[in-house]
């Protein structure tokens, strides 16, 4: 079998605080709107069957046991306990917390703080700053055009001392075809007067000339862009990959599934793109191995990169590990005993993709080479 050190979880978030009753902790678990059909629960889904695999085993209990059961034995340990055993028990010895910004379902102060996970999971833990969070706190505390531009200058400069990259969602909140150019100085002057006016307190940032003005300067800084793709086809995207190469910041496709192996294709074509292949393994896992397969034919291996995506539930780490370290094993595995590949050449792959190419991109430097023993 494939040895896999250590993970490095290159785009997640915090787990909730507080003690879960089984209605809310199935909707963290569903990341729906509503409830489930009738007569079913969210446990009845492919995550859900993950869940039942891996996680009661971390916490004392039998693979597959009843949902019922689970639930009871993490009120019994209580939140903090719980999500100690399945944090540490996932095998990830660095996570990169994107912060701020809690998710439809979830307040941000109901998330830990990257040192907070980090403790719990006795792992290090650096920051990944929200892009268009840092515009709507700049507007929140200005008075005029400005001053807002200069505190949001500021607020991206001020951040990148300790983050290790940004996130944006220009290509969902802008579209997909995002304008490659870096707008001028009087055009963005005359959009932040426009968003400022109009503007309450808390609003989101819409207006794609400051979108791509934050994105910019964020550019600027050198630090790696990791930009949401949300399930769309990121193909669009690769005008403003070619306007950014060669200026000394990394891009990384995140949520690319199902355009997994065109946002494989763009980290192909350009030096300095990256492809985010948790989502897409987690979204489909029984399938997961054969999705990594076919990411593997378009990118080079050393522009892949391992990430749980994981909000709220320690479960979830749990799970995306899981269910990528199965892939690789599966995969590079397959090859070995089919004589395409050496052991040697396969280990140094899952090695690059479980946490390499991590700490290559965001600086993290050399981690420890021993296996995490998940494998």
């Amino acid at each position: 079998m494939t040895d896999v050190p250590a993970l490095v979880d290159q785009h997640c978030h915090g787990v909730l605080r507080t003690e879960l009753g089984i209605g809310t902790f199935e909707a963290r678990l569903g990341g729906a709107a509503g409830p489930p059909a009738p007569g079913t629960t969210f446990f009845d889904t492919q995550k859900g069957f993950a869940v039942r695999r891996w996680c009661p085993p971390l916490l004392g209990l039998e693979p597959h046991c009843p949902p019922a059961r689970y639930l009871a034995r993490r009120r019994e340990l209580g939140a903090l306990e719980a999500g100690r055993r399945l944090l540490r028990g996932s095998g990830i010895s660095v996570y990169l917390v994107h912060t701020g910004s809690g998710g439809e379902f979830t307040e941000p102060s109901e998330l830990t703080e990257p040192s907070e996970l980090a403790a719990a999971g006795a792992a290090e833990a650096r920051e990944i700053v929200p892009l268009e969070l840092l515009a709507e706190r700049a507007a929140d505390a200005s008075g005029t055009v400005a001053e807002f531009l200069a505190g949001l200058a500021e607020a991206v400069h001020t951040a990148a001392v300790s983050a290790v990259a940004f996130t944006s969602a220009a290509a969902v909140r802008q579209g997909l075809a995002l304008d490659p150019r870096a707008p001028g100085p009087g055009t963005v002057r005359c959009a932040a007067g426009r968003w400022l006016a109009g503007r309450r307190t808390g609003d989101r940032l819409t207006d794609p000339v400051l979108i791509r003005h934050v994105l910019w300067i964020a550019v600027a800084t050198g630090l790696p862009v990791q930009l949401r793709l949300d399930d769309g086809d990121p193909l669009p995207v690769a005008d403003f990959a070619a306007a950014t190469m060669g200026l000394g910041a990394d891009l990384v496709l995140l949520h690319g599934y199902p355009h997994h192996r065109r946002a494989a294709q763009l980290a192909g074509a350009f030096p300095h793109v990256y492809a985010d292949l948790g989502h897409a393994l987690v979204h489909t896992g029984v399938r997961a191995a054969a999705v990594f397969a076919e990411t593997l034919e378009l990118a080079p291996f050393g522009k892949l990169l391992f990430s749980s995506g994981a909000r709220g539930l320690p479960e979830l780490h749990v799970v995306a590990a899981r269910i990528f370290r199965e892939a690789v094993a599966r995969v590079l595995g397959g090859f070995v005993a089919d004589g395409a590949w050496a052991r040697a050449d396969a280990d140094r792959v899952a090695g690059m993709i479980a946490a390499g190419n991590a700490r290559r991109i965001y600086g993290l430097g050399v981690g420890a080479p021993e296996s995490a023993g998940q494998g």
